[in-house]
């Protein structure tokens, strides 16, 4: 997975399909913002390429800007479509598929779920 972090140019309005490029059969991803707190991250996933299930302890959400992904969270799988927005609970496995080329952004909440 490749990852560029520069930071974004401020009060600029930005094409979001710019700001990552597609690699083919692979995935893409740049970081738009980090704080401590949290971060934002643009990723673009060609057709069948995805994430193996993993846990996060942080709350995050998935929005899907273009393509179709599936995430499975839980055990339970979810179609996610252009205009949709998934949480995905932290301390929850989840995995994500894309079954085509995909772009999505991710918004991890840094604050550890309570117990």
């Amino acid at each position: 997975m490749t990852k560029d972090t520069s930071a974004l140019p401020p009060a600029q309005a930005l094409s979001l399909a710019s700001l990552v490029t597609p690699t083919e059969a692979g995935i893409a991803s740049r970081v738009l913002a980090k704080t401590t707190t949290g971060n934002v991250t643009l990723f673009a996933f060609d057709a069948g390429q995805g994430l193996a299930e993993h846990t996060s302890p942080f709350d995050a959400l998935v929005m899907v800007l273009e393509g179709a992904l599936v995430l499975t969270i839980g055990g339970t799988p979810v179609s996610a479509l252009p205009g949709t927005v998934v949480l995905m609970p932290g301390g929850v496995p989840h995995a994500l598929d894309a079954a085509q080329a995909t772009r999505m952004m991710l918004i991890m909440l840094r604050e550890p779920r309570a117990a």
